[in-house]
Formats: C-alpha cells, structure tokens, sequence
C-alpha cells in the first residue's frame, strides 16, 4: 500500500486490503482472512476464481501462443465470434480489450453510419443516469454529470433523455440522430432494468430515423442476468443494431467485443477501426471455454440469482432502511433509504466484498459459480449490516 501511494496515480480511493489469491467465490488477505466476493472484480471474474477448466485453458494457451496481432489469423476469434453472434441474433463482431473501448468503437460506427447518409447526421441520444465508460467519447454519452463535469468541453451532438419521458425522447430523436444508446440494466446508476416498453419505443425511434440502436450490455451482459443478454428477458426481444460487452467474457482476461448486425457492420470498412491487443489467442480461447461453461451454469444461474433476490426480499420485510431490491439473475442492488457507504467496511469486517454505487445502493455481481450456501452466508453477513442502520454521526 505505501508503494501504491508513492508511486500510482492517486485516482482511486481504495480500501485498506491487500489480497493475495482466490478459490472459487472466496478471496483471501495477505493474513489469510477470507472473503465471499459478491463483486467479481465488478462483474468481470465470472467463474469465481482459479477455476479448473479456465486456468487448465490459460496454461496450455500461454504455452503455444499468447498474442499475434490482427495482421495474422488465430484460431479462435472465428469460432468466439460465431458464438457470439449465434447467441446475440446479429451477425458480426468485433474485438477490442475493454468495455469503454467497445463503446468508442460504436459511436464511430455510428458517426460512419450517420455521415453516409448526411454529413449534419451525428447526433447520439443516451439516457440520464446512464454509465458508459471513462474515455471521453464514452463519458460524453454517460448520463451522469459527476463523471463529465472535470473533462468538459466533451464529444459534441449529445442529447439526454429521461427514462419514462417518452415526448422529450420523441422530440430528441430526428434527421440528426446517428444511433440511440441505451444501457439495458444501468448498473453504475443503481442497478436500474430499463422496461421493455422503452426499449420497444427506441427501436421504433431508431427505425423511423434510420439511427442505430446501440445496448450496452457491458455490466449486465453474457449470462449475468439469467439469459446471455438483459434484452432477451423481455418478450418478445427488442433486437439492437449494436451490441457493447466485456466483463465476464474472459473471466478476468481484458477482453471485449461489439457485435452488431449487417446494417451497421456496413459502416465500418478496412482501415477505419481497428486495435493492438484485442482479440488476441489467449483472451479468446479462454472466452470460448467460459461460453461452453456457461450454457452448463443457466440453470444454476437462474435458480441461485432468484435464491438470493427472494432472501434480500425477505431482508426488506425486516428492515426499513431498505428502500427497494432489484435486478434480474446475478445482479443485484438493494436500494438503502440514505448514503450507505460506510456498508462496504462492515462487510469487510463480516467476511464479504460488495460495492455501494449511486451513494444508496448496494451492489451484487457475484461470480456465476456461487450457490445457496454461499447465499445463506451472504443474507447471514447483510442482515448484521442492515440491522446496525444509519451510523450515529450520519
């Protein structure tokens, strides 16, 4: 920690733990305490840690071939993007390293797209409380001016809508608009599921206007809510043109991808994209070991996420300090009825690793691999936590 503070840059406020390795859904100190990860590294670590399958995959790749640029074949992009477009109903993908980089790459997308049909056609519209990422294109369409304000002048043509606004989103929509950006779960903002309705109404939006409509599904994508992707919860799915991801695809390796159909595939020819790292040997045959893994852990998936939403529930009926509990699958908020902070450092002490977003909301992105008894552990520790309330000076 002394290192860290002489030497990093000093953009994160960390807490006061130093961890060593992981096991499944348990992470230990340098002490050998250990913890049950309800975070995942913010949803990226997710088959838990040191998993069997995934670190036999990186073992053997990392002896034969770790990088080799996009100048060359592999063998596994090609099978990694079939399955990703097999599994998202669109038809091609691209690979980046990060899910601020994907969404750099679709609103160049949607700039190429806009501008061959006018050259005034650039606008993007985003919702408010949105999060999309810390570059500046990305912060540029975040709805959240906490995250903009210290890097303005930002990506000009942005326009903000509020969710359940239809007019103002009908007004902002025009000739003008290149895509319409909407994050299916806003997971930054408080783990917020935007309704089918809304989603139906952009597609609708982006049809008339010929914009493409772009899902971030960075956060709350590929399985972390019950199916591969949040948009396919309703029914019918509301199909996008555009598809952002990255978290959980490569179970901790940086990895990302946009996957969007042929409309907007068409925007983007040799020479206008492209990057060093992504895509590389190793991140996608570990990606491609995480989807065979993945179809195996539905089942579970969707039985413990609806195990631990009905335990938090049951939490509520108990504590008033508990405004409301959302989410679908394994992502999860509890909504507290004030600024809940302090929470993270009595989790700590209670053995667990969660994260508070949006000041009130607790946040849950457990590894996929978790089960009840590890539920029953979680409930166990946050009914400890919610029970202490508001902290004397609050």
């Amino acid at each position: 920690m002394d290192l860290e503070r002489a030497y990093l840059l000093q953009n994160y406020a960390r807490y006061p733990l130093v961890l060593k390795r992981g096991k499944g859904c348990w992470l230990y100190d340098i002490d050998g305490k250990r913890y049950l990860d309800l975070i995942s590294g913010i949803g990226v670590n997710s088959l838990g840690h040191a998993h069997p399958r995934i670190m036999r995959v990186m073992k053997e790749q990392a002896s034969l071939l770790i990088h080799s640029s996009n100048l060359y074949y592999h063998e596994y992009q090609g099978p990694l993007a079939k399955k990703l477009c097999e599994t998202s109903g669109l038809e091609r993908a691209f690979f980046c390293n990060s899910g601020t980089e994907a969404v750099e790459g679709a609103i160049k997308m949607a700039h190429a797209h806009g501008r061959k049909i006018n050259p005034e056609k650039f606008e993007i519209v985003s919702l408010e409380n949105s999060f999309h990422g810390r570059t500046v294109g990305a912060l540029s369409i975040t709805g959240q001016p906490k995250y903009r304000a210290d890097f303005e002048p930002l990506m000009p043509g942005v326009r903000f809508v509020q969710l359940g606004d239809v007019a103002g989103f009908e007004a902002a929509v025009g000739p003008r608009t290149a895509a319409i950006v909407v994050e299916t779960i806003q997971g930054e903002g408080g783990i917020l599921p935007i309704p089918g309705d809304w989603l139906r109404k952009a597609r609708e939006l982006a049809d008339a206007h010929n914009a493409l409509l772009v899902f971030d599904e960075i956060q709350c994508g590929i399985g972390r809510p019950g199916t591969h992707f949040a948009y396919q919860l309703h029914e019918p799915p509301v199909t996008p043109d555009v598809i952002t991801m990255a978290k959980p695809i490569a179970c901790g390796l940086p990895l990302g991808a946009i996957v969007c159909n042929a409309k907007a595939a068409a925007s983007i020819v040799p020479g206008m994209h492209g990057t060093t790292f992504g895509g590389g040997a190793l991140a996608c045959r570990v990606a491609l070991e995480f989807y065979e893994i993945l179809d195996e852990l539905m089942p579970q998936m969707r039985r413990v996420g609806a195990y631990l939403l009905d335990g938090l529930r049951d939490l509520q009926t108990k504590y008033s300090i508990i405004r409301e509990v959302r989410g679908f699958g394994l992502m999860v908020g509890v909504e507290i009825d004030f600024p809940c902070r302090h929470f993270v450092g009595q989790g700590m002490a209670e053995g667990l690793l969660f994260n508070v977003t949006h000041d009130t909301v607790v946040r849950m992105l457990p590894p996929y691999v978790i089960t009840e008894k590890e539920v029953d552990r979680a409930l166990k520790g946050l009914s400890k936590i919610f029970k202490n309330g508001k902290p004397a000076q609050a």
